[in-house]
């Protein structure tokens, strides 16, 4: 926003510095010029970034008292700057009823009769033009002075267009509204509104209605100040893609005692520009629950010793003292009253919603007093570090995955309704108040995320690509949400260009290996099957881990549905891990033991079976036998005859070995003969057959 120093001494008689210095120690103060610019008729314009929080800041008045705090010198009052007082005629006040007693705090009206509508002059003409404010009229440039000078929007209705009385009510679904703008909006039964008996006349806090516009035709005029609701602007506002001034700061928290002052003046101004008589009293409703959430809080314990405790020491010595402490918190309006040795209760100034606790209050001397005072001391620290509970397996996940080639990368945590609902079955978690529809809901997995990234990196010509990613997964409710830690990988692309295979062929079962690599890395069992694979995966191209036989991951191809809607024309795999899990997991004690010098012995058993069974259950058959000696298992060929001559259509050969070696002894023919005959029953009892 754009502030006059000219302005701003205007409310400071007694402020020496120059402009330069005065840019200086606000920007210190966390009030940012980000440039200066001089102006034609004398001093600077400064172009300044208010954070959010700040919404009391966002004016001249708001910045000459943070200015008057620093240099502590006397903040001259609002009342006494450019408004003359107002010499009010006999008459009623203008009736005004609040229907929506939870959106709209407060209510002012007054009005001014006999006016004559021309342009503005003087002041008003002179700081505008330095703004690059645009004039419009003197009564709507007088509400537009009122808000640059004191942050409170107003707004100015041709009296003899208004039919009764001022409601602040809710839209009925389906009304029409013409703004001030020209444009004609159709409201919603969630929109707060001000009308008369029987029309609308403005979107509260957000923009004024044609019908009862300020014309240079208008002899009567009502001045309106009130207090809405931040969450009824700020919904208004985006439900109808309009941002103005008024929301802008209405969104962020409006000092709720500023309506009648800015109700004063903007009435003083227009007086002074179109003359005119003010006639009745001024109209003032409250609602006096929502003036006890926000100028009639609850006051807040400060105590010195925590000043010092949090604050540190200063360079100078003993510089902060509480004399000072209490000059800052009183310029910047609170009301201190002293409840001990060095302890405060202090009222907070209405303009002030963003101070909260005691701890706000010291940031606030702190950030007055100036951050570069205090010396650069560390806290003092007894103990030691200690490591999360997790942080060994969560070391182990990064370490084993970057080994094997995969970058870790990081996806946004919202997701569209349709991901969500694809990639899990309990859906996501809706948001309250979603960024746009594609990321409306907080995500209940990260393949989701993954296919992504690598759609992402396929359009930007990065045609091999390895990535996991290690995140928060949410599930339950809008109102309570529950997080879990999941894990991702996703592969695509042929990694291995030396290879006589292509990625078809391997890239499933390189996301196999990376798992049980993986996995290995924990204590367990890992085995796999096939059963109850999710809709997102390629049927027949996916498969499920387990550890101790329980689930841990879920892997396999996209499908072609989801490769089409993004676009993509090469295979992807994506695995994905409930992390929770492992991290819940002990990790695998290496063991170290020492070679056997007897040597080992291979047998080569050939069995057929039936498609339906897999080599996870002839290897855990095999190892259930309990035969110490078993070193090894593994299969060596597999044979299906596309004839069925030599094996049955359905069924497969398949030659198993297996090593047996002692650590102590020479292996007897005996033994040997014994396990094998173990062997080829356990494999009998699966279906096999035995080849002659």
């Amino acid at each position: 926003m754009n502030i006059l120093t000219p302005w701003l001494r205007s409310y400071l008689p007694e402020l020496q510095v120059d402009d330069r210095q005065l840019a200086e120690d606000l920007t210190l103060r966390g009030i940012a010029v980000e440039g200066e610019f001089p102006i034609p008729t004398g001093g600077t314009r400064y172009e300044m970034d208010i954070t959010t929080n700040r919404v009391d800041a966002m004016n001249h008045y708001g910045i000459a008292r943070e200015a008057a705090t620093i240099y502590g010198v006397p903040l001259k009052p609002l009342a006494e700057c450019g408004a003359a007082e107002i010499k009010s005629a006999p008459g009623e006040s203008f009736p005004v009823r609040i229907e929506a007693p939870d959106l709209c705090g407060r209510f002012t009206a007054r009005i001014i009769r006999a006016v004559t509508v021309g342009p503005s002059t003087g002041l008003i003409a002179e700081y505008f033009a330095a703004l690059s404010q645009k004039p419009i009229s003197a009564p709507v440039d007088a509400t537009n002075f009122g808000w640059l000078a004191m942050g409170q929007p107003t707004h100015c209705f041709d009296l003899d267009k208004i039919e009764g009385a001022i409601v602040a009510r809710l839209a009925r679904a389906g009304e029409k509204l013409q703004l001030l703008d020209g444009s004609e909006i159709t409201l919603t039964a969630g929109d707060l509104v001000i009308a008369d008996e029987k029309k609308v006349l403005g979107l509260a806090g957000v923009m004024g209605g044609m019908a009862s516009r300020v014309t240079e035709e208008t002899k009567n005029i009502l001045v309106e100040a009130a207090w809405f609701s931040p969450a009824a602007v700020r919904a208004s506002s985006r439900r109808h893609g309009l941002h103005t001034d008024a929301s802008h700061r209405f969104e962020r928290g409006a000092d709720f005692n500023a309506a009648p002052v800015a109700n004063n003046l903007v009435t003083s101004l227009i007086v002074q520009q179109c003359g005119g008589t003010v006639t009745g009293p001024l109209t003032d409703v409250i609602i006096p629950a929502l003036a006890a959430t926000t100028v009639n809080r609850a006051p807040i314990t400060l105590r010195l010793t925590e000043v010092h405790r949090h604050l540190g020491r200063t360079l100078e010595t003993n510089a902060l003292t509480a004399a000072l402490v209490e000059n800052y918190l009183r310029a910047l309006g609170c009301q201190l009253t002293a409840s001990a040795a060095g302890d405060y209760s202090v009222q907070l100034p209405s303009w002030r919603l963003d101070l909260e606790r005691e701890i706000d209050l010291i940031e606030e001397v702190a950030r007055v007093f100036g951050y570069n005072r205090f010396a650069d001391t560390l806290p003092a620290f007894s103990g030691t570090v200690h490591e999360l509970p997790h942080a060994q397996q969560e070391r182990a996940i990064r370490e084993t995955l970057r080994a094997l080639g995969f970058s870790e990368a990081i996806s946004s945590s919202f997701v569209s309704a349709q991901e969500a609902a694809t990639f899990n079955t309990n859906g996501g978690v809706p948001m309250g108040n979603p960024l746009s529809e594609e990321a409306g809901m907080l995500r209940p997995a990260l393949a989701p995320g993954m296919a992504t990234m690598l759609a992402h990196n396929l359009h930007r010509d990065v045609s091999a690509v390895r990535l996991f990613e290690l995140g928060t997964v949410f599930t339950g409710s809008t109102a309570e949400v529950n997080e879990h830690t999941g894990l991702a990988l996703g592969l695509t692309g042929d990694a291995h260009s030396s290879s006589l295979h292509t990625a078809n062929d391997v890239l499933f079962y390189e996301a196999k290996g990376a798992l049980e690599s993986l996995l290995a890395k924990f204590s367990g069992e890992v085995s796999f099957d096939t059963n109850s694979l999710p809709i997102w995966i390629t049927p027949g191209r996916g498969a499920r881990s387990l550890l101790n036989n329980q689930p841990v991951a879920v892997f396999g191809e996209l499908t072609t549905a989801e490769l089409q809607q993004r676009k993509l024309r090469q295979p992807c795999v994506i695995a994905e891990v409930h992390a929770a899990t492992l991290l819940a997991t002990p990790l695998r004690q290496p063991i170290a033991r020492e070679l056997s010098r007897f040597q080992a012995v291979e047998r080569d058993f050939s069995f057929v079976f039936s498609d339906s069974i897999r080599w996870n259950a002839i290897d855990t058959a095999l190892r259930s036998l309990a035969i110490p000696e078993l070193q090894g298992i593994a299969p060596v060929e597999i044979f299906r005859d596309e004839k069925g001559k030599a094996v049955a259509a359905g069924n497969y050969s398949l030659l198993v070995r297996v090593v047996f070696q002692s650590n102590d002894r020479t292996l007897t023919e005996d033994e040997l003969t014994a396990w094998s005959t173990k062997i080829i029953a356990a494999l009998t009892a699966l279906g096999g057959t035995l080849r002659a």
